[in-house]
This record gives C-alpha cells, sequence and structure tokens, in this order.
C-alpha cells in the first residue's frame, strides 16, 4: 500500500481533467501531475535511501501537492511545516526530523537557509533552477512500500510545547481517507477543493480523498485565505469545499453578510481545530444554508475521532451544536478515569481512542510514546464525556493548548520566549476567550526589580524566537503570580481574573 495509489488511479481514469488549479487558471491535469510526482520520485531515489525525511516549509501553492505524491511514491517521509512558524523553529523541526533535504518557496528559502546548520540537508527554492532539474529525471516506477511504511511526519507539540513528529503511515492515511468519504464528504470527479486553510496540516490532509476521486485541488492564488477571494473561487470552481478553522467561518459568513455576495456552487466547509461557538454556527447555517461538517480529531489521530454530518447539523438542538459529535467509522471512543478504566454515560474523563488511523507513536520520543499509547488506545489529553446517544462533548483541555484561528499555541514556549526578556522576573500565559479568535493569548507578567517593560518591548522581543501568531495579544503586568504550596502557578485563578 502507497497512497501514491489513489494518484495513479486517479491518471488512468481522468487522465485530462484539471487536478490544480491556481484561483480559476488549470496547472497541471492528472496525467501531468502523475508524470512530474513519478519523475519527482525518481530524482529523490537517486539521492537518497528510502524512509529519508523530505521538508516543506511554504504557503500554499500548487507544487505541494506534486511534492507530496513525489515523495510518497519515493518510499519517502513528507514532512509539512507550518509556514508561519520562525524560521529558528522551522529549523528545528527540520533538525529533529533529521530531515535529508527541504524544499522551501522563495518567501522562506532565504530566512531558512540563515538559520540550518552548514550541511545538515540540501535547500531547493520550489520553482526556481535546482527544483525544476529534479524534474528532469526519466519517470521510473514507484518505489515498493508496506502499509506500514512511514509516510507524513505531523509535527504537532506537547504540554512543554516541545515539537514532536507524529508518525502516520500509509495505512493511517489510507484509514484517515476512507474514514473521511464514508463519513463526511460524498466526492466524484466534479467535486473541487478549494486550499484556504493550511495544506500543511488540516487542509493537505484531505487531499488523497479529494485526488481518490479524481476531483480537482484548488489553490487560491494568495496562498491564504481571504473571504471575498474564496467567495469568488466558489462561483468559479464546481461544487466547491473546504476545511476552515471556527474564525475562518466566522470572517467569510461577514464577508458575505456585507458584500452580498453568496456562493453558488459551495457544497461543504467541513470545520475544526478550534471552539466552534453555538450562536456562530447559528448564523452560518441561516446564511448558507445546511453545508458545514465538524471535525475532532488530533495530529496523532488527524480528522478522525468523532464528528458531525451537515445533515446533523439540520433542526439540531444547542447540546448536538455543542458538542464534537458522535465517533467515526472505524473508531472507537472511551472516556476513562486517571486510572484507565471506562466512566458511566454522562461522565467526565479523558477521551480515548484507537483505530487504523491512530499513529505509532512520536518520532525518536520512546518515554512521549508509551504514554500516549498504552494497551492499543491513544490518550488524547481531552477531557470530555459521552451522552446517552453516543455523542462526544469536550469540557476541558487537560494540556492548557490555546487555540487560536485554529493554530495550536502552546504556553511553555511563550513563556519562554517572555522569560528570556532581562526585564521579566516571571511570566504565565493562558488562553481568554474570543468571538473572533475562538482564543486569545494572555501574558501575566512579573517585572524584575526597578523594571517596567512594555506590552510594545515583549512583543518586539517575542518576534525574534517565536512566530508572529504565537505572540501575546494582552499583557497584564502583576506584582506575583498566584501559587500553590508546592510552587506550582495557579493558572485556574489566573483565568478568573479575565471574566
Amino acid at each position: 500500500m502507497n497512497l501514491f495509489s489513489v494518484l495513479e488511479h486517479s491518471a488512468r481514469r481522468f487522465p485530462d481533467r484539471g487536478a490544480i488549479y491556481q484561483g480559476s487558471t488549470k496547472i497541471r491535469s492528472y496525467a501531468e501531475l502523475h508524470q512530474r510526482a513519478l519523475a519527482l520520485s525518481t530524482a529523490l531515489r537517486h539521492l537518497f535511501p528510502a524512509g529519508a525525511r523530505i521538508a516543506v516549509a511554504s504557503e500554499n501553492r500548487p507544487e505541494i501537492v506534486e511534492l507530496m505524491f513525489g515523495i510518497w511514491a519515493a518510499g519517502m517521509v513528507f514532512v509539512p511545516l507550518n509556514y508561519k512558524l520562525h524560521a529558528k523553529e522551522m529549523a528545528h523541526i527540520i533538525g529533529d526530523a533529521r530531515a535529508s533535504m527541504v524544499f522551501a518557496s522563495p518567501r522562506l528559502a532565504g530566512d531558512l537557509s540563515g538559520v540550518l546548520e552548514a550541511g545538515s540537508c540540501r535547500l531547493a527554492t520550489i520553482g526556481q533552477n535546482t527544483y525544476a532539474e529534479l524534474f528532469a529525471a526519466a519517470p521510473e516506477p514507484p518505489a515498493t512500500t508496506t502499509p506500514e511504511t512511514l509516510a507524513w511526519l505531523f509535527y504537532t507539540s506537547g504540554t512543554t510545547g516541545r515539537p514532536k513528529g507524529a508518525m502516520l503511515s500509509h495505512r493511517n492515511l489510507m484509514a484517515m481517507t476512507i474514514c473521511h468519504l464514508a463519513d463526511i464528504e460524498h466526492l466524484d470527479e466534479n467535486a473541487s477543493q478549494i486550499h484556504a486553510a493550511p495544506m500543511s496540516h488540516g487542509s493537505g490532509l484531505y487531499i488523497p480523498a479529494y485526488m481518490s476521486r479524481g476531483a480537482r485541488q484548488v489553490i487560491p492564488a494568495s496562498g491564504a485565505f481571504e473571504p471575498d477571494e474564496f467567495l469568488a473561487l466558489c462561483n468559479t470552481h464546481p461544487s466547491c469545499g473546504a476545511f476552515l478553522a471556527p474564525t475562518m467561518v466566522q470572517r467569510l459568513r461577514m464577508e458575505a453578510e456585507k458584500s452580498g455576495l453568496r456562493p453558488k456552487n459551495l457544497r461543504c466547509i467541513v470545520y475544526g481545530g478550534g471552539p466552534m461557538y453555538i450562536d456562530e454556527i447559528k448564523k452560518s447555517l441561516a446564511l448558507f444554508g445546511p453545508i458545514f461538517a465538524q471535525i475532532y480529531g488530533q495530529g496523532e489521530i488527524p480528522m478522525t475521532i468523532s464528528g458531525l454530518r451537515q445533515e446533523d447539523h439540520i433542526h439540531a438542538g444547542d447540546g448536538i451544536l455543542g458538542s464534537v459529535g458522535f465517533p467515526r467509522s472505524g473508531v472507537e471512543v472511551r472516556i476513562v478515569n486517571k486510572q484507565g478504566e471506562p466512566l458511566p454515560t454522562g461522565e467526565i474523563g479523558e477521551i480515548i481512542c484507537r483505530s487504523d488511523s491512530v499513529m505509532s507513536g512520536y518520532w525518536g520520543k520512546p518515554d512521549e510514546t508509551a504514554q500516549a499509547l498504552r494497551d492499543g488506545w491513544l490518550y488524547t489529553g481531552d477531557m470530555g464525556m459521552l451522552d446517552e446517544t453516543g455523542f462526544l462533548t469536550l469540557r476541558d483541555r487537560s494540556k492548557d493548548v490555546v487555540i487560536s484561528g485554529g493554530s495550536n499555541i502552546y504556553p511553555r514556549e511563550v513563556e519562554e520566549a517572555l522569560l528570556s526578556h532581562p526585564d521579566v522576573a516571571e511570566a504565565c500565559v493562558v488562553g481568554q476567550p474570543d468571538a473572533e479568535w475562538g482564543e486569545i493569548v494572555v501574558a501575566f507578567v512579573v517585572a524584575n526589580p526597578g523594571k517596567s517593560p512594555s506590552a510594545e518591548s515583549l512583543s518586539a522581543h517575542c518576534l525574534e524566537s517565536i512566530a508572529r501568531f504565537k505572540r501575546p495579544k494582552r499583557y497584564i503586568f502583576i506584582d506575583s503570580l498566584p501559587k500553590n504550596s508546592y510552587g506550582k502557578v495557579l493558572k485556574r485563578e489566573l483565568r478568573e481574573q479575565l471574566k
């Protein structure tokens, strides 16, 4: 089994159909994409051994699709990087993965070249000479792989904020793909996937499902989410679907209300990656109709723990709209106590799950793997409850992760950035509910004696080591942090101050 097969099958069935579009322009047919992926595969196999990790650092671009399938055809591992990260953060992931090569967009290549360790890996700029030369190789058949062969290193973070690579095999990703087609979207060759969310994670995970049906991949010309552009694309391409974070859904609704534009070909929006407020989904349903589906998952079991179908949103009460749906096809979900014992219906505990889409472990981190995977079950670290009908509701996140605009922000790394400022004695970061972003990052800061750091100076300091989107949006300067008898900061008390 190799995910390259989904491209191969569609290229045989629909060789002349458009596979990749940028805006309204067709970039590649299925036949062309198939041949380019094989050519890249051949070039990579002449350079690196099977199993080599190949990183991709880019905003949304058409080339990501051919890179993804070329890497898989070579029997190598796709390692996409969130393009919003700081170059130093990307370099850390590249080093952790021990990547043999990095493909970077022109916008990111310069910054990466300045922080990558000399001789650690090759760097090729997408669309330029070295990149083009790799596609000149005479295509050879794809490499032989097994279902357990590693296909994707999905970098997430734990409670410490240190990046961890969830190891996803071809079997994991194929199970995810089949689950999506069974539960969420019924696709055919006339469908279009609009990549408004980052292709490095949320949106990119749906590429195999659309590819398996001979559908088209549509990358906005902006390479990002612009609500007016998205609405226009839904009037250009047929039967459009997309993955959007809840904050993006809200922005789309507000743009449609302001402009009066109504996307005539918008078939389905899958939302997830953060909390969707009940009031917002009701407003969006009223405006766009029952086009919404919800997914709940993690990088360790991508997109496939639970979900709400489009039909589940019709005439749904607040209890259903406020849930994260029911367990997905082929996925078992339990609620357990601290000892791992199942809890009765209606009681809150940790959500655990098992299925063929669960990762095999964390790259190079056996201790973290043993903690997350126990007796065949993935311990998610999220708290929730199942009701008598099987609907799953999230109650709290045990990891203190701040989810802002669909992106996970880990307090520890923001705190470390703040603590490296010479005027800061202590810092604690929490999330504050926000109608636009889902949550915003709030930093409680204790200054060193005689010092008075400003919010502006702290924000500028953070930019030297972490991504812009992780910076606190609000700073609260206090004399001391509340702590228990063991010296642990009581984040609960800090959150209370925000109410």
